[in-house]
């Protein structure tokens, strides 16, 4: 059985990580920046008067994802929003391997294009040790998603975690990958 390489990890072992030793100087291979992870995650506040909103979330984020998401449950109870400790909030992801790079490939070359409207994402959304977060309005523009089957329109976060020591070189290795930042 031969295992196929996914196309953008190929492309990073080939050409990227050349490009990053020699524009950054690094002198192993090892304080190049990887993609550690992709963490995918969906709130649904209003999964605690309707749990079928949870359950439509739930769906719609293993067709994106490919992957069976965990239901994640309130850590506090917060009287103005309805919520109490314990309730079912939302949804999340966590993808590595071949499955995180999958996922790349198709956020960036059809997802994305399929934004209404779109100028670019932000490059502020750094945490300060390389992590990059974005959100996304509606979970419509995965192809994988049927719009007739949704109940109700719901946004998602997705964390990219960088194996880098700065903001800099993983704003570099995003950039190699082919992300539509803003001028």
């Amino acid at each position: 059985m031969t295992v196929i390489k996914p196309r953008l990890k190929e492309k990073y072992d080939s050409e990227i990580l050349k490009q990053l030793m020699e524009e950054r100087q690094f002198s192993n291979v090892m304080e190049a920046p990887r993609l550690k992870k992709i963490t995918i995650n969906m709130g649904v506040g209003s999964a605690t008067q309707n749990a079928k909103e949870l359950e439509g979330a739930v769906k719609d984020l293993a067709k994106i994802s490919g992957q069976k998401p965990v239901i994640t449950k309130a850590k506090k109870s917060i009287a103005s929003f309805k919520v109490r400790e314990g309730n079912s909030i939302g949804c999340k992801v966590t993808l590595r391997g071949a499955r995180m790079y999958e996922f790349l490939d198709r956020l960036l070359n059809v997802a994305i294009p399929r934004i209404k409207d779109f100028r670019g994402i932000s490059r502020k959304s750094f945490d300060g040790r390389g992590n990059y977060t974005f959100g996304l309005r509606e979970q419509t523009i995965f192809p994988e998603v049927n719009v007739d089957d949704i109940t109700s329109v719901k946004g998602m976060n997705i964390t990219f975690t960088i194996n880098s020591k700065s903001d800099g070189d993983s704003l570099l290795l995003l950039e190699k990958f082919g992300f539509p930042f803003k001028k």
